[in-house]
Formats: C-alpha cells, sequence, structure tokens
C-alpha cells in the first residue's frame, strides 16, 4: 500500500533532483518507492479489472476475472 508520506517523498526527491541533484543513496531510495508505486497501481488495476463483467448480446454475463484474470469461481 502507498501512504500519502510515501507520495510525499517521491515528489520531493523528484524536486530535489531537478533542482540539485540526488545522492546515490537518494536515488536508491527513489527508485525503490518508485517500484513500490507502481506495483501498488498494477494490482489495484489488475483488482479493478477483475471486477468487470460485460453483457454479451445473446443476455450472457461474461465475468473478466473468471475468464482472463485468472479468478477461481465461487
Amino acid at each position: 500500500m502507498v501512504t500519502q508520506e510515501m507520495i510525499d517523498r517521491i515528489n520531493t526527491l523528484y524536486h530535489k533532483s531537478q533542482a540539485t541533484g540526488l545522492t546515490e543513496e537518494e536515488k536508491a531510495e527513489q527508485a525503490e518507492l518508485r517500484k513500490k508505486y507502481v506495483e501498488a497501481i498494477r494490482t489495484s488495476m489488475r483488482s479493478n479489472l477483475n471486477n468487470i463483467s460485460i453483457k454479451e448480446k445473446d443476455g450472457t454475463i461474461t465475468d473478466l476475472g473468471k475468464k482472463y484474470g485468472g479468478v477461481k469461481s465461487e
């Protein structure tokens, strides 16, 4: 989970990188924070997409999570 503090730190490091540059430790921290942020976004998107169902022309419902997302039937 990404917290507001993590986002604030990512932004702080970005602005510092543009103004004065980052130390090697700060670059490593920035890379790790960005990695966690991207993973959280991917997880959220995957969850949202797995909860989509489509009503077909014939009236049947296709659950995309079960069909494509690897979500098991209950």
